[in-house]
């Protein structure tokens, strides 16, 4: 017998017994089929109780044949694979459900006409109309609600990254952690309280972009704040070593080196803010009619308007159509800033 053959023997009796590549895909196929077995002769009718059964078969399942062949400690190892892919689907499913059954029943009225034409005379319960005086208010509104937080949240971040120390710096961190847990109706409370009771101002978009850019601050000035932290400090001590005043070296180094991830987080807080209803509901009341100035009169958005539709629909009609529509719109509107945002952190990596 050659070396090379005594040597392959050795190594596989080292090795131990091992289950093939396709084990895992087995086990998974024999457990989705007792799952649905079991599901059925206990009278299950929800398929998603079937899913939950197969879920445990297939950990058990893995963990006893796994043990059985290749010893305890491997069936460990692949007892903790089998449950993260458990906890994946059941953290997929739910999400590949809603867009299936938004798509399905928004694709009815969805077309050229919807996106370009309003509500304007036709009633609720009647079919025609669109959301293009929602998609108006919802563009002018998030617009109004960045420019007033993206400013004041990266000018935040800088101070606590480059020069907050000290009990100001640890106060203005305690409230942007506070401010990033607040819930949305509180920030719409309090613009209400404010603008519209107090100083008399009346409901406008201007009013609604308030309470978002309250909401969407405290995202900008986090992920802001750890995208700053990652800029290497020899890059900043590079520049500081060459006369360059510390407010330079911010504008001119730390900010072009982090402004990738910092458009992420911005974009990130613009598709976090997108679908809030209650401020809107609050302080942008709603209208039927295209109202391009957002600084007078109530004015429509793609969430309440889907509110508004669902709630006079009685689960059915033009209504419900129109609601599912506008749904699918607003899910595409945040898929398409999310897109926009990974794009532009690869374009913006370093290479």
């Amino acid at each position: 017998m050659s070396t090379a053959a005594v040597t392959s023997r050795r190594a596989s009796s080292l090795r131990g017994a091992r289950l093939p590549k396709w084990a895992p895909w087995a086990i998974a196929a024999g457990s989705a089929a007792a799952g649905a077995v079991i599901g059925l002769a206990a009278g299950l009718q929800s398929r998603v109780q079937w899913g939950l059964i197969a879920a445990v078969l297939f950990v058990a399942g893995t963990y006893g044949i796994a043990a059985r062949v290749e010893g305890r400690r491997q069936a460990k190892d692949r007892i903790a694979t089998a449950l993260v892919w458990v906890c994946f689907l059941l953290a997929v499913v739910p999400l590949a459900s809603v867009i299936w059954a938004t798509v399905a029943r928004g694709v009815k009225v969805l077309d050229g006409y919807f996106l370009t034409h309003s509500m304007g005379v036709v009633a609720d319960t009647e079919p025609g109309g669109g959301i293009y005086h929602a998609i108006i208010g919802t563009l002018e509104q998030v617009a109004l609600a960045s420019l007033i937080a993206v400013p004041v949240g990266v000018l935040t971040a800088i101070y606590l990254v480059e020069y907050g120390r000290g009990r100001l710096a640890r106060a203005v961190t305690f409230f942007v952690d506070v401010m990033t847990g607040i819930p949305s109706i509180v920030a719409g409370l309090f613009v209400l309280s404010f603008w519209i009771l107090i100083l008399d101002m009346g409901y406008s978009g201007f009013a609604g972009a308030m309470a978002l850019a309250i909401l969407m601050m405290p995202v900008v000035v986090r992920s802001t704040e750890e995208m700053l932290k990652l800029v290497p400090n020899e890059l900043r001590e590079a520049s500081l070593a060459l006369g360059v005043p510390k407010w330079r070296t911010i504008l001119k180094v730390v900010l072009p080196t982090s402004i990738g991830g910092i458009i992420t987080g911005v974009m990130l807080a613009v598709a976090r803010i997108t679908g809030e209803t209650a401020p809107v509901l609050l302080l942008v009341w709603k209208t039927s009619l295209i109202n391009n100035n957002p600084f007078q009169d109530p004015q429509a958005s793609l969430p309440l308007y889907i509110y508004q539709q669902y709630a006079n629909s009685s689960g059915a009609g033009a209504a419900y159509d129109r609601a599912w529509a506008a749904a699918l719109t607003l899910i595409a509107f945040v898929m398409i800033l999310n897109l926009l945002a990974r794009g532009i952190a690869r374009w913006k990596a370093p290479r």
